[in-house]
């Protein structure tokens, strides 16, 4: 007698929700890395570089290295978490700039300064830049998620379950 493992049809779905994610949060990232490269509200520093002093550089390149990663990271997880509320393009959008706002608490307010030696959960230039960053990086995840989705459902490559 062979084992059988039964996977729930909604679990099952929850690695296309992430692919589909991580796709479109490289689409935010794309959108977001632009902004921080012409942004500079402090002392003419490009706050792509200020990314990479996470990893103790000012290199562009590796501040686009590791943004893009971390877009990659937060779009899977917005796929596994609202990818069934965020297929059509409204609740995409909507949803989107609301984990775009998350993400600029947890991390350009909090995680970022506290790892560079700044003060967290400060109001300033930098921060007042990086807020509109990832509304940029949420709406362009949330709406390219959705097109995504529609895409695939369009052609019956959805989700089996709604």
């Amino acid at each position: 007698m062979a084992a059988t493992m039964h996977v729930s049809p909604t679990t099952a779905v929850i690695p296309v929700h992430a692919v589909w994610g991580a796709a479109a949060g490289l689409v935010g990232g794309v959108g977001m890395g632009i902004w921080m490269s012409v942004s500079r509200p402090m002392a003419d520093t490009a706050m792509i570089t200020m990314v990479a002093g996470l990893l103790g550089s000012t290199n562009a390149v590796v501040g686009w290295v590791v943004h893009l990663a971390i877009a990659l990271f937060a779009g899977a997880v917005f796929g596994v978490l609202a990818g069934q509320y965020a297929e059509r393009i409204a609740a995409g959008a909507v949803l989107g700039l609301a984990y775009g706002v998350l993400w600029w608490f947890v991390g350009a307010l909090w995680i970022m300064p506290a790892n560079m030696g700044m003060p967290v959960f400060e109001w300033n230039a930098v921060t007042a830049s990086s807020f509109g960053a990832h509304l940029v990086f949420g709406l362009l995840t949330g709406l390219t998620y959705a097109a995504i989705a529609q895409a695939a459902n369009h052609r019956g490559g959805g989700p089996a379950v709604r």
